[in-house]
C-alpha cells in the first residue's frame, strides 16, 4: 500500500497541477461548488489520484486537454468521495470521445430483445474493462438538461461500475454494514414499479425516463438525479434519495441548500 501511495504521489507532483488550475476546470460545475472547506481539498485529492491511478485517453482524433481531464476525474470521484478510491480499483483505462461514439457491442433494448448492430452512445461501462464517455455529453451535464431531467453521463457510468461490485449490473451496488439488502430492494423496486404505471398513464417522471430501461439503470440515473438534482429527488423520491444518501455517504440536498 505505501508503495501505491509513493508512486501516486510521484505521479501527482510530476503532474504539477495548481489549485487554481483545478479549480478553474471545475469552475463551470455547479456540483463542484457544494464542496467547501476540507471537503473540497479532499474533492481536489482525490481526483488527482484518480488520474495518477487511471490510463484516461482519447478516442479517435479528439484532442483531450489537461482542463477536461481534471473535470472528468472530479466528476468520477464526486460519488465515492466518502467511499474511497478503492471503490474504483476494479477498472483501469476511461476512454474520451469528442461526441457520441459508435459501438459493435451487442445490447438488449426496452422490449427485452438482445440486439446487435451499430448503434450511437455517450457512454458505457465495460462489466471487465474500461468505461468510455462522450466529452460533449459530459459539457451537457446540469439539473434540466435531458429533456428537463438531470444528466451527469460521468456520474452514471461510474455509477454502474459500483454496481458492477455486487452481482454484475443488476442497479444493487455492495452495501455498507449498517445498511440492511432487503430495504433497498424493497423500495427500489416499489420506486420502479411506480414509475413505470406513472409513465403508462402519461404521469410526469421525477426522473429521465431511460430508467425504466431495467434496474441498473435505474439506479445510474438515480445516482445522476442524486448529485445533480438531489432537491428534486428528495422532493419526489424521499425513500430512494434516503438510501442514496446511506450508500454514497453524503447529504447533497443539505449541501445544495447550504451553498446557495
Amino acid at each position: 500500500m505505501w508503495i501505491r501511495d509513493w508512486l501516486e504521489n510521484r505521479r501527482i507532483r510530476k503532474m504539477g497541477v495548481t489549485v487554481e488550475q483545478w479549480e478553474s476546470a471545475v469552475s463551470d460545475w455547479p456540483v463542484a461548488k457544494r464542496y467547501q472547506g476540507s471537503e473540497r481539498d479532499a474533492l481536489r485529492e482525490v481526483a488527482l489520484r484518480f488520474i495518477a491511478r487511471k490510463a484516461i485517453t482519447a478516442g479517435g482524433d479528439f484532442e483531450l486537454l489537461d482542463a477536461m481531464v481534471l473535470k472528468l476525474a472530479t466528476m468520477a470521484c464526486v460519488p465515492i468521495l466518502k467511499l474511497g478510491l478503492d471503490w474504483y480499483d476494479h477498472f483501469q483505462t476511461v476512454i474520451v470521445y469528442r461526441d457520441d461514439y459508435v459501438s459493435d457491442q451487442p445490447y438488449r433494448s426496452d422490449d427485452g430483445v438482445v440486439h446487435s448492430g451499430m448503434r450511437g452512445l455517450s457512454g458505457e461501462a465495460w462489466l471487465r474493462g474500461p468505461v468510455i464517455l462522450s466529452w460533449s455529453s459530459i459539457r451537457e451535464s446540469g439539473p434540466h438538461s435531458r429533456d428537463g431531467h438531470a444528466s451527469n453521463v460521468v456520474i452514471h457510468e461510474l455509477a454502474h461500475k459500483l454496481d458492477m461490485l455486487r452481482d454484475g449490473a443488476n442497479g444493487s451496488p455492495p452495501m455498507h454494514p449498517d445498511m440492511r439488502p432487503g430495504e433497498w430492494h424493497d423500495i427500489f423496486s416499489s420506486a420502479w414499479n411506480r414509475l413505470h404505471d406513472d409513465d403508462e398513464h402519461g404521469r410526469a417522471l421525477p426522473i429521465d425516463g431511460y430508467s425504466l430501461t431495467n434496474e441498473a439503470e435505474f439506479f445510474a440515473v438515480c445516482s445522476e438525479s442524486f448529485f445533480e438534482a438531489p432537491e428534486n429527488m428528495k422532493q419526489k423520491m424521499p425513500e430512494v434519495y434516503r438510501l442514496l444518501c446511506q450508500f454514497y455517504r453524503q447529504q447533497p440536498a443539505l449541501a445544495a441548500t447550504a451553498s446557495q
